[in-house]
């Protein structure tokens, strides 16, 4: 038996196999089409890359082609929840008649073979790329490289994303819902269930002018504290569902700095903007968690891209607006608990390749901190 390796298919090996081993792109599937080739990376240059090997015969073709690139594009910004999208188009076989106009969203190459990588336009985004491309390797074992280089790029992958999703042994949710309801019982058996304003701040709610004269660790203990029985339920049901999620998600000692920073910047921008209230209540923290959890998915939205929008996005909002609505609640202390959670969640990295966010959440969060202590103890 004989098989035949055309130069176009060898081509079409290698680039997948670069961008795929090389550069962290994923297949993706396009319903409805036939020789073609779509990859996707949201952290990447180009967001998506599609190698298309159908023939283009005349600038009809080509532009209902660019159509048919930028609804993909349309579906999967929608899908990755993604500001921005755009595309690097390389086809492989066109008519040397057909001119293709620039576009700011799609970026078309045309290669017949590997040498015109050289000459493209992708070599100034991967000037590495030649290079990748040109192996020893060809025709049949050529395939069987490449096949065997994705399979183990493949499971790599797949065992990092199991490793973060799947189910964990919980050790601190359990630990902190124990101390909020311990402090709860304590504290109303001394107060003999009247749990009034000054009570509360005796024992460590947070006030502004105790905080100006020296008291910052009222911008802790305030968090543990709960005006009464309805309160605490409310509050530790919220953090069971949602710290079970992070504690899984991003591990012990990150969940840990996550909750504790929320808690403090929901406590900070309370005082500042709300200075005359007593505040107390563990929902900051948990509102940093929802904040930690908005970032998480948002970073992994392939994968969470469809419960971000149907169910996190939708519980922040409603929460908040109940927040505005409802009387007495501490909105401040909600929105600096968001705000703190994203930037601590920046902060830890969701994965250590993650750099650049690192140390972004960690300049914008120490700047969040000299701001609020500015506006607190010396304006």
């Amino acid at each position: 038996m004989r098989i035949t390796f055309e130069e176009k298919d060898e081509l079409i090996m290698r680039l997948v196999n670069y961008f795929i081993t090389e550069e962290n792109y994923t297949p993706i599937v396009v319903n409805g089409v036939r020789d073609e080739i779509w990859l996707q990376n949201t952290s990447g240059p180009y967001k998506i890359i599609r190698i298309n090997s159908n023939y283009i015969h005349n600038k009809e073709q080509y532009d209902f082609d660019i159509y048919k690139v930028k609804n993909v594009m349309k579906q999967v910004k929608r899908k990755t929840l993604s500001f921005t999208m755009n595309a690097l188009n390389i086809l492989l076989d066109v008519n040397e008649n057909v001119k293709m106009d620039p576009d700011k969203s799609i970026s078309s190459v045309f290669l017949r073979d590997v040498e015109d990588v050289d000459s493209s336009l992708m070599m100034e985004t991967f000037p590495n790329m030649k290079d990748k491309l040109l192996l020893n390797e060809n025709g049949i074992q050529l395939i069987l490289d490449v096949t065997n280089k994705i399979s183990r790029k493949t499971e790599k992958e797949n065992e990092k994303y199991e490793n973060i999703f799947k189910p964990k042994k919980l050790i601190v949710t359990p630990i902190l819902l124990f101390i909020n309801v311990a402090l709860f019982l304590m504290t109303y058996l001394l107060s003999k269930g009247n749990l009034s304003a000054s009570f509360l701040v005796h024992f460590g709610a947070l006030y502004a002018p105790y905080v100006k004269l020296g008291e910052v660790w009222r911008l802790v203990t305030s968090g543990f504290l709960h005006g009464g029985i309805l309160h605490l339920i409310f509050n530790m049901y919220a953090l069971y569902l949602i710290g079970t999620q992070m504690e899984n998600f991003v591990g012990k000692w990150k969940f840990l700095f996550i909750y504790f920073v929320s808690m403090i910047t929901g406590s900070l921008m309370s005082v500042v903007l709300n200075p005359n209230t007593v505040s107390i209540g563990a929902s900051g923290a948990i509102f940093g968690l929802l904040g930690a959890l908005l970032y998480f998915g948002y970073y992994y939205r392939v994968y969470l891209g469809s419960v971000l929008r149907s169910q996190i996005i939708p519980v922040i909002l409603l929460n908040l607006l109940l927040g505005f609505l409802i009387p007495g609640v501490d909105n401040f202390a909600h929105i600096g608990g968001i705000i703190g959670g994203v930037l601590a969640s920046m902060a830890c990295g969701v994965q250590k390749e993650n750099k650049n966010d690192q140390i972004n959440g960690i300049i914008v969060l120490i700047l969040y901190f000299i701001f609020f202590c500015y506006l607190l103890f010396f304006r």
